[in-house]
């Protein structure tokens, strides 16, 4: 077997510079790989510079392909969903699946040899993707699954409260299911981000083949640093892109539920909301007490300098770079259950953990009038992802599990 690997990485959008959580995980993955093994990445672009992010991506990858995709925002994109409706695909195949991207991905795989193809998402995984020069085995085709996509889609439909969006979501979710459940069935291996994603899956698929490989964060750059700002004692922090229904669902909830609470506990207690896309729901809360931030170059000052980072999701799947990187950050994180899900991070040890907004607002009013407990979760969380939840460890393992799927496949008798 050879020492350096040909790797393709298939992306729904580039991997750099990463501005949210699946990203992070694409680009973490890859640079770790990228110290043994050649990367090539392919993936869509849907608006933004391609040359920036060509430019980024190409600081670990040998070769990078953007493929310009089928912008869907707003409007264009509740029509392309009205129109799946009506369709056996799920919307996310059928928004990946255009003419461009499969002539590059057969261009790619016609010329080049590539040990393995890496695929991000399920929704690529009925392409063709085994293909290679005449006379050359096969790649080995690994799925990363980032959720569990129907069962993320299915949260979802049970908490939207506009018409369409529940309408949508009951009907994509199903097909995402059938797609999904086919992608793990045909996939050499699928690595999932938890061991309870790994069960929901096995529970549909008995005979998978897949290896966990965990969410990690860059400790070196998110890092307690005297050089930037203090806690303030008040500040409650949440950060995530909020165009990603979780985040949203989670900060209506939260201003609705358990602000007021915390509001009316601590009179000095404030909210900062960062991310980008906020809604309007959410940014007419805008006043002396909540600051909407949107997207910001450096979370790391607004990290440090928060009393606390508050994560109250109530739907999703895998495990949360906003704990991450806030654990490697040295914060206290107040989290619901579900939140926190698949990390190992205990109660009273390294978070605090609440599930009902009078619970919540009483777990945040705790941190902000004990600072030494804070600080206590804070130091007990950088430990915890220190020890397990770098990039290189998480890349070890990546690496460990596409040896053991490449021994797999090949022949019997044979030397690599």
């Amino acid at each position: 077997m050879r020492d350096r690997l040909d790797i393709l990485c298939l992306s729904p959008f580039p991997a750099s510079p990463p501005t949210f959580g699946a990203q992070r995980r694409i680009a973490g993955l890859m640079q770790a790989l990228a110290r043994r093994h050649r990367i090539t990445g392919l993936a869509l672009q849907d608006g933004g510079d391609p040359g920036a992010a060509e430019q980024a991506m190409r600081a670990y990858c040998d070769d990078v392909l953007l493929v310009r995709s089928r912008g869907a925002r707003g409007a264009s994109k509740r029509l392309a969903q009205l129109r799946a409706l009506v369709s056996p695909l799920s919307y996310e195949r059928q928004h990946v699946s255009i003419p461009p991207l499969r002539r590059a991905l057969a261009e790619l795989l016609g010329r080049r040899r590539f040990d393995v193809v890496e695929v991000e998402f399920p929704f690529f995984c009925h392409l063709p993707l085994r293909r290679s020069p005449a006379g050359t085995p096969p790649p080995v085709v690994l799925l990363d699954q980032h959720n569990v996509e129907h069962d993320l889609a299915r949260q979802s439909r049970d908490a939207s409260g506009g018409f369409f969006r529940r309408l949508h979501h009951s009907a994509n979710w199903r097909k995402l299911l059938r797609e999904e459940v086919a992608a793990w069935q045909d996939a050499d291996g699928v690595v999932f981000t938890s061991r309870d994603d790994e069960a929901r899956a096995r529970a549909l698929t008995p005979s998978i083949r897949a290896a966990v490989v965990p969410n990690a964060v860059d400790v070196e750059h998110f890092r307690p640093d005297g050089h930037l700002p203090p806690p303030d004692g008040r500040t409650v922090v949440f950060f995530g892109t909020m165009n990603y229904f979780p985040n949203l669902d989670a900060m209506r909830w939260f201003l609705a539920d358990v602000w007021p609470l915390v509001a009316r506990a601590h009179q000095r207690a404030r909210l900062q909301i960062i991310g980008s896309h906020p809604s309007p729901d959410v940014l007419r809360h805008q006043g002396p007490r909540v600051e909407v931030s949107g997207l910001v170059d450096d979370l790391r000052p607004h990290l440090s300098r928060a009393a606390l980072v508050i994560v109250p999701l109530r739907l999703g799947g895998g495990t949360r770079f906003k704990i991450l990187e806030a654990m490697a950050m040295g914060k206290a994180i107040v989290s619901t259950t579900l939140g926190a899900e698949g990390l190992g991070a205990r109660h009273e040890r390294e978070l605090l953990l609440a599930d009902e907004p009078q619970a919540l607002a009483g777990a945040i009013v705790r941190l902000l009038d004990d600072p030494g407990l804070a600080e206590r979760l804070g130091a007990a969380g950088r430990t915890l992802v220190e020890g397990s939840y770098s990039w290189t460890a998480a890349g070890d393992g990546l690496e460990r599990f596409l040896r053991d799927l490449l021994e797999r496949a090949r022949p019997p008798g044979r030397s690599a």
